[in-house]
């Protein structure tokens, strides 16, 4: 099932998205979006009489994290490398705000303080429900689902101030989307799913899921080990080598197998 945050107005409202997807993620031309009542993650699935055509609506983050979006740094050997790092015996956490999160089609705002802004194409998890200390195999019982990430990262800024708070936290520094998928199975995440970047149509990142160092269970199992997660809680899970980076004017592209594409367009704050 795929959940969507979308407005026809002024209001936001949720939506089960209909139709299939092509092999490059994006909805067939009679995909609709089907209203429900209220924020499932709250009221559950109740479906309205409302109904509109998924290219009449304009899509929105599909959650809006009310407490926290939390990093997962170097998740990814190939990625670690390519950065001149080691992997982390430990999943290495980091925050991003909850102002930083944009929706498909949104722009990121390019900041002035920054020479070296990079994407990151990620699988996001978003979580359902009050949780902490959450055990390795019973991880899928607080996840709502899942969705696409670009956990846009000031690479100069990261550097120099070597933590990574300013360099990931500026507005716009964390699109979302097109939608939460609730039903994949996170073994096949580890059984391995396509997540591959194309920055203005070129294929930039070309990875998949199964080299994750921690998987997504470790992730959740570890993240509720040092603080509670809250529904609409969002752990990002890394990203693939590949990284680089993007310029005002540039669209980036994030396709994961299964969920669909995420697009954003680079602009100047």
């Amino acid at each position: 099932m795929r959940i969507a945050r979308f407005t026809v107005g002024e209001e936001p409202q949720f939506g089960i998205v209909t139709g299939e997807l092509d092999q490059y993620g994006q909805p067939d031309e009679d995909a609709t979006v089907v209203a429900l009542a209220g924020d499932p993650l709250y009221m559950g699935i109740k479906l309205l009489e409302q109904q509109y055509k998924l290219s009449e609506v304009k899509l929105l983050a599909p959650v809006l994290p009310r407490s926290k979006v939390i990093g997962v740094g170097r998740n990814y050997a190939d990625h670690a490398a390519e950065l001149g790092n080691e992997v982390p015996a430990e999943p290495m956490i980091f925050m991003k705000p909850n102002t930083s999160v944009v929706g498909p089609g949104d722009l990121i705002r390019y900041p002035e303080q920054s020479n070296e802004v990079h994407y990151e194409g990620e699988v996001a998890v978003v979580i359902g429900r009050i949780c902490r200390d959450v055990p390795v195999e019973k991880a899928t019982d607080v996840i709502h689902g899942y969705t696409i990430a670009n956990d846009v990262t000031a690479r100069d800024l990261q550097k120099s101030d070597v933590q990574f708070t300013r360099a990931k936290s500026f507005d716009t520094f964390c699109p979302l989307g097109p939608w939460i998928e609730t039903d994949l199975d996170p073994q096949n995440f580890t059984d391995g799913v396509a997540i591959q970047t194309f920055l203005n149509g070129d294929l930039v990142q070309d990875g998949s899921t199964a080299a994750m160092v921690h998987d997504i269970p470790a992730l959740v199992a570890y993240v509720s080990s040092v603080m509670t997660l809250l529904p609409g809680d969002v752990i990002l899970t890394g990203t693939p080598a590949g990284v680089g980076p993007m310029n005002v004017d540039d669209e980036v592209e994030i396709f994961v197998a299964g969920i669909g594409t995420l697009t954003n367009k680079v602009a100047a704050r």
